[in-house]
């Protein structure tokens, strides 16, 4: 059967106007404000460049259709996503950082007409912004997420939410949250998890202190948020009750594929600026391109730029057939997460003092991606997953041959 790599003609050519807009709009913003989006202004800045992103024609790519965006699948978010990372204030401009982006997805999968229409239109076009709640202090929730503890019960004909959660990215001026909270079962259990849908002004519900991590670029922050007898009708629910795990292999896979893109467009820039510090840069009676251990480096990031790429297309693959493409997905995840961080770091070395310096880009760069190898599952969770479901199947086939 004959593969075909190439992307149409629609999706190649608003891969061109995002690399013009990424250049011509944004990156000269991230510079003057070194990639700190609160310095540049959070929603102030974020509610600009997303209006010059619609000028540009390239807003929103992955919301549907019918609430104002381009419609893309998987795949050809692929090539779009990795030329809006290119800059790290690009995600925000074209609608697609996260958390916003994989709560669309997740909205535009499972919620209720009357759902898409309260919370997913008005976060599809960039009116507001979401967040979404599943991870808690220890004991409860984090890469393990059967530690769930957050608590939702049905009290007088409502649902009353309570519990502590933690590094909430983008709480800080949320318009509304996505709650994972357990409705059945004990820590530790896998199933019994809910989703709900909780309006940021919803009594009891208090967005607490920012907590200060390495990165600087997604607006509102990692906070704390604490639910407090929080009030919801059986019309919060999103999807079905006890679902929730479900439902976040439906957020998660995606979410994961799309950090990738954009994260590996921040590699490439870190890359390309490299390469050409490298080709101009003279030492040692030559330039530095030419010096066997700089061209080793380089060569080194292109093969982790193309095995990222050749990695999250099979995901995406997988992904646009309907596939839950668990394997996959943390396979390239992992891989990814690692090969970004190399390729800056080199990036940084071979530019030695400008390197980890403020007058390029890169020690900022090297700042944002490291992170990634935590979020969205430790690089360590995805290869226990993995090989235990390896050697589950070799068992279970052992077993077979035995009876």
């Amino acid at each position: 059967m004959p593969i075909d790599l190439d992307y149409s003609p629609e999706v190649s050519t608003l891969v061109d106007r995002t690399r013009e807009f990424i250049r011509e709009v944004v990156l000269p913003i991230e510079d003057e404000h070194g990639g700190d989006i609160t310095a540049a202004g959070s929603d102030t800045m974020r509610t600009r460049l997303q209006e010059a992103a619609r000028e540009a024609g390239v807003f929103a790519p992955h919301a549907p259709l019918e609430f104002g965006g381009l419609g893309l699948g998987m795949s050809d978010r692929a090539p779009v996503f990795e030329a809006a990372g290119y800059s790290l204030f690009g995600p925000l401009a074209l609608n697609i950082a996260a958390p916003d982006e994989g709560n669309v997805h997740l909205l535009a999968e499972v919620a209720s007409p009357e759902q898409k229409s309260r919370f997913l239109e008005p976060l599809a076009t960039g009116a507001v912004r979401s967040a979404f709640a599943m991870t808690e202090p220890a004991p409860g929730a984090g890469s393990d997420p059967s530690a769930l503890r957050t608590r939702a019960e049905r009290r007088e004909g409502q649902w009353s939410i309570t519990g502590h959660k933690w590094f909430i990215t983008g709480a800080d001026g949320a318009d509304f949250f996505i709650v994972m909270a357990r409705t059945s079962g004990e820590p530790g259990e896998r199933g019994g998890a809910t989703m709900f849908l909780v309006p940021a002004d919803s009594p009891g519900l208090r967005v607490g202190r920012h907590i200060s991590t390495l990165d600087r670029s997604m607006v509102g922050g990692h906070c704390e948020v604490d639910f407090d007898d929080v009030r919801v009708p059986d019309s919060a629910v999103l999807g079905a009750v006890d679902q929730g795990f479900a439902y976040a292999q439906v957020r998660l896979g995606p979410a994961r594929m799309t950090h990738v893109m954009r994260w590996l467009g921040a590699a490439r820039r870190g890359h390309d600026i490299a390469v050409a510090h490298v080709a101009r840069r003279e030492g040692f009676g030559g330039r530095l391109g030419d010096l066997g251990m700089i061209q080793q480096m380089v060569a080194d990031n292109e093969i982790d730029i193309a095995a990222t790429r050749a990695l999250l297309v099979r995901a995406c693959w997988e992904l646009d057939r309907g596939e839950t493409a668990g394997d996959s997905t943390s396979i390239a995840k992992t891989f990814a997460a690692e090969a970004i961080f190399r390729i800056v770091d080199r990036s940084v070395q071979m530019c030695g003092g400008l390197g980890v310096s403020d007058d390029l880009p890169l020690a900022r760069l090297s700042r944002e991606v490291r992170p990634f190898r935590v979020y969205d599952g430790p690089s360590e969770v995805h290869r226990w997953a993995l090989a235990k479901r390896r050697i589950g199947a070799a068992k279970r086939a052992l077993a077979e041959v035995s009876d």
